[in-house]
């Protein structure tokens, strides 16, 4: 009997015009990003400017109340032309609900700057996901093989949840925050590992890659989120208590950006808002990086768990977490030992993917070039 060698599989060819184009729109969403990052910092700098122009108009309405007033009583007069006086200039407190709502719902102070960057964002994220969608096209795989390709795409789930949350949330406090570092995320993406396009490892031939690594970005997404919250809620805290200790304090005048945290909802709504985000990302790493990777890692290697560093990182992640939302739900951690807690969290994360991906060897070791 003659027995027919099997010829291995060939490697479907590179596409390199697709390619190119996505390292164009890859370029054109990061500049756009750039533009709506700057758009929301100049918002935020001109917060001074949108909070009186509020106070303004508070004072209007009362004075035009006040007015109607003493016309009803018989007291009209030269009243019209009196100018307004201590009664018309409105307290910090009624400006702030005007400014922003601690459920986080959109008011009606108009911000055009923050809408136009967030317009802008919604334009990079289409340029940016063609971008991704395009280079995993021209290789015809998951485009995720590497840390190039895992930051970029990272970043786009980024500003995709960031959007989404934009469409019921009023987070356009969080702007500069988020786009300042998906702006940073493709910065180092394009200068620490630059990867052309190309085949990936044997191990990463596999359909798991879409879901473990896909829910992996999608829970650092919203980890974004709770991390630029949790950062605001310490400072907002901050100034509350200058607040309340009275006008001899001058504490809050001495925090940097003290008129832009009048934009940005009170210590404890930022504190359970992050908490929702939190347990919401906290399922979905737990599917991600711990279910499937376990499912994953048996198919190829044979075992569920190993003592890998980058499986271990990934565990101490999920732990820290975990501690937050048992520690806050039961143990009545609220405050700002939750929001450290939740900030180490996202450290960890970042330790995770920038150093031991980088620096410790392993069965995870795939920042570099692709075989």
């Amino acid at each position: 009997m003659i027995t027919l060698a099997t010829a291995p599989a060939e490697q479907p060819t590179i596409n390199v015009e697709l390619a190119e184009y996505s390292e164009l729109f890859m370029l054109i969403a990061a500049f756009i990003y750039t533009l709506a990052f700057i758009l929301f910092t100049v918002d935020t700098v001109r917060s001074s400017a949108t909070i009186r122009r509020v106070e303004a108009e508070l004072a209007e309405e009362q004075a035009a109340e006040r007015q109607g007033t003493l016309v009803s009583a018989g007291v009209g007069g030269d009243a019209p032309n009196a100018p307004a006086n201590d009664q018309d200039v409105p307290d910090q407190a009624e400006v702030d609900d005007e400014l922003v709502d601690n459920d986080m719902a959109y008011t009606g102070a108009p911000r055009p700057i923050a809408n136009v960057a967030v317009a802008l964002t919604a334009v990079a994220l289409a340029a940016h996901a063609f971008a991704v969608v395009a280079r995993g096209l021209s290789a015809s795989r998951w485009p995720m093989g590497n840390m190039y390709e895992f930051l970029v795409s990272t970043t786009v789930l980024v500003a995709a949840v960031y959007l989404v949350a934009l469409i019921r949330r009023d987070l356009r406090f969080l702007g500069s925050f988020v786009l300042g570092l998906i702006v940073t995320m493709m910065i180092v993406a394009t200068i620490a590992f630059p990867t052309p396009i190309g085949h990936v490892q044997p191990a990463l031939q596999s359909p798991w890659i879409a879901i473990h690594v896909s829910l992996a970005s999608l829970s650092i997404g919203l980890f974004v989120l709770t991390f630029a919250m949790n950062v605001l809620q310490l400072i907002q805290a901050k100034r509350e208590k200058a607040v309340t200790a009275g006008p001899a304090s001058r504490t809050e005048r001495g925090l940097a950006g003290g008129s832009f945290l009048r934009l940005v909802p009170n210590a404890f709504s930022l504190e359970n808002w992050a908490y929702r985000f939190n347990a919401v990302a906290f399922v979905f790493w737990t599917l991600g990086p711990m279910i499937t990777g376990a499912i994953w890692a048996q198919q190829s290697w044979g075992r569920y768990w190993g003592w890998d560093t980058k499986e271990i990182w990934t565990f101490v992640i999920w732990v820290v977490y975990a501690c937050y939302l048992h520690a806050r739900a039961t143990r009545g951690w609220t405050g700002s030992r939750s929001a450290w807690l939740s900030i180490i969290g996202f450290a960890c994360i970042v330790f995770n993917y920038a150093v031991v991906n980088v620096y410790f060897p392993g069965l995870h070791s795939y920042a570099g070039l692709p075989e």
